[in-house]
């Protein structure tokens, strides 16, 4: 596919992109939408009815990371820095994906999901990064803070449409960003990135409902092929995405924060392996939990679901710890780590 890049994006003009319609970016198909009466029961719920477990009752074991050991670390290494936050060594070069390193993932720092764990290294330890990629605006993606301590540290931001230019009104250099829609591709330094279908809405505020676009990426070099989810229910998207793409070295798919009262918002972890094994996915990474509390199910829910899931399936997959170092070339399993919090 051709290289293409949008390098700024204005949402009072309608961009030349099939998903923007009728004033907002638009997923293929509806979405399924909760009356007054479900999303008042659902508000309810999380604020007087919230089932205990939801927060582990010990500390998260993190295994915290160094600059040197960083510049030490291999070649296509990937640390699961929490969260969708992955620090990945391509190339001799690190890019990190959806980078949040606030205490909590809400528009103010003292009230909202706060963090299970710290991140396994500081922004200011962080060595230069070549990339960032973003999936979508949601405030446990984009970290209006961890933006503007990068923003001096870090190459390129690769975005879907519309989220470059929030970054660009924060104060990151416009010739840094590059926005692209679905299908859209760039080349940095030997490697291609894909932004990609998803399933999905966007919005920080009360007014700015679907005004900037989500995706999932694909990232590949050479003969390695990564594909990254970030955020979204399932649909038929992921077989699309396999078949042009695939097969998947890894795939980082989300798998946390679900519920059946917002189906087309997250995966079911049975939802989450049928998209692996859509793409064509090898060993899956699953991702999007085990730093915030963002639902109902207890914390460790989305571990031993997927896990057991996996294994039925004859699926290899990758638990590390926070800060933990996994191979992109021979991802190890990792071992239960969750489990020793209910000991």
């Amino acid at each position: 596919m051709a290289s293409e890049t949008l390098k700024a994006f204005d949402a009072n003009i309608q961009p030349q992109s099939s998903q923007w319609r009728d004033g907002k970016f638009r997923n293929r198909r509806p979405m399924h939408k909760n009356g007054l009466w479900k999303i008042l029961q659902i508000l309810w719920r999380f604020t007087f009815d919230k089932p205990a477990g939801t927060v582990p009752a010990k500390p998260i074991p993190v295994q915290a990371i160094s600059s040197a050991q960083l510049l030490a670390a291999p070649d296509r290494s990937l640390f699961r820095l929490g969260h969708s936050t992955m620090l990945l060594k391509l190339r001799g070069e690190f890019w990190l994906t959806d980078p949040v390193f606030s205490e909590r993932a809400s528009p103010f720092q003292w009230i909202g999901p706060k963090r299970f764990h710290q991140p396994p290294i500081s922004i200011a330890e962080l060595p230069p990064i070549k990339g960032v990629i973003l999936s979508h605006d949601h405030y446990d993606h984009l970290d209006h803070d961890a933006i503007l301590q990068l923003a001096g540290k870090v190459e390129h931001f690769l975005t879907p449409l519309g989220v470059g230019d929030t970054l660009i009104k924060w104060g990151v250099p416009a010739e840094k960003v590059q926005q692209l829609d679905w299908w859209q591709s760039t080349r940095v330094d030997g490697l291609q990135m894909v932004a990609t279908p998803a399933r999905h809405f966007s919005g920080r505020g009360l007014t700015d409902g679907n005004q900037t676009l989500w995706a999932s990426w694909v990232i590949l070099d050479d003969d390695l092929r990564l594909f990254f989810s970030g955020d979204g229910g399932y649909f038929e998207g992921f077989k699309e995405i396999g078949n042009r793409y695939g097969p998947f070295d890894l795939t980082m798919i989300e798998t946390g924060a679900y519920d059946h009262d917002w189906p087309d918002v997250h995966m079911q972890p049975e939802q989450t392996l049928q998209a692996h094994l859509d793409l064509g996915g090898k060993h899956l990474l699953p991702v999007h939990n085990g730093t915030f509390d963002l639902a109902l199910h207890a914390w460790q829910d989305p571990f031993e679901r997927i896990v057991w899931l996996a294994e039925q399936h004859g699926v290899p997959i990758s638990t590390p710890q926070m800060g933990e170092l996994l191979s992109l070339a021979t991802p190890q399993a990792g071992r239960r780590w969750w489990r020793e919090q209910s000991v």
